[in-house]
Order: structure tokens, then sequence, then C-alpha cells
């Protein structure tokens, strides 16, 4: 039997990373945990570019259009998006991830999500690096491991 497993090597690798700067204040802490992930497994800052759209429904079409580009080995989908009293949360949360899992599935290149989707500030704070991690670091971690799975693959 043969297991294939990506590494967590980043060294040569090309990644862009989509941010929704709605809650940049907290999505910019997930930008700069994937640029510490990228540093740490071998990448160097000029083979990691950010592009910034206004909000969670925005990711998906630049990311569509950056996977066609040929430009990068992976993307990584940042955001940030806060449970309010209306129901707008489930429509933005539920569409942004169906998008983005779309866009993964087709297999092109790895689309990683890592849209933080919370019940409240306290919680979205948590999980851009003060409790729970930072969900820009692992995401770029999955991004790196996925990209050399692919390599193995092929």
């Amino acid at each position: 039997m043969k297991t294939y497993e990506g590494k967590l090597n980043a060294a040569g690798l090309k990644i862009g990373v989509v941010l929704g700067k709605f809650n940049s204040f907290i999505g910019d802490k997930l930008v700069d945990g994937a640029k510490d992930a990228f540093i740490q497994l071998g990448g160097k800052d000029e083979d990691m570019d950010v592009y910034r759209v206004p909000g969670a429904y925005e990711i998906a079409g630049v990311t569509r259009k950056l996977v066609n580009s040929g430009k990068y080995d992976a993307l990584v989908c940042l955001g940030v998006i806060i449970q309010g009293e209306t129901p707008h949360f489930e429509y933005v949360a539920g569409n942004s991830a169906k998008a983005i899992m779309e866009l993964s599935a087709e297999g092109g290149i790895p689309v990683i999500y890592g849209i933080v989707t919370a019940g409240g500030l306290e919680q979205a704070v948590d999980r851009a690096g003060v409790k729970m991690g930072n969900k820009g670091y692992s995401s770029l971690m999955t991004a790196v491991e996925m990209v050399n799975l692919y390599k193995d693959m092929k």
C-alpha cells in the first residue's frame, strides 16, 4: 500500500490570498497569520500576494479569476462574517462557503476556505489568534500541504 500526504514545505511556491475587508480589524490578523505560516514553511515574502475585496461575497469572483490566471500554486480565501440579528449572516456565510467549495472541487489548484464565521465579535477575535489559534495561519498550512499533495499525485 502506498500512502500520499502533502509536505509542509512552501519553498518555491506562489500563494495568493483573497481577503474580504469587512471586519478588516480582524481579517488583517488572519493575513498576518497566513504570512507567518508561509515564511515559517520556507516561503518568500515576495511569493505571497494579497487581494483585498469589499466582503465575503466578492471573494469567490476574484478567486476564480486568480485560479484561471495560472499564476498561483494555491489560493487561500480569508474573511470574517459575524452573526447579527438578521438572517443576512446565513446567506453570506452559506453562499460564500458554497462558492469557494465549488472552486476547490474543480481541482485545478487548491482553494482553501479560511473564512471565520462567528456568533459574535469575541468569538471572531479568538479565532484570529487570541485563544483558538489563527485561522489564517492554519489555512495557509493547509494550502501548502495540499499543493504538495497535488504534486505527488501527478
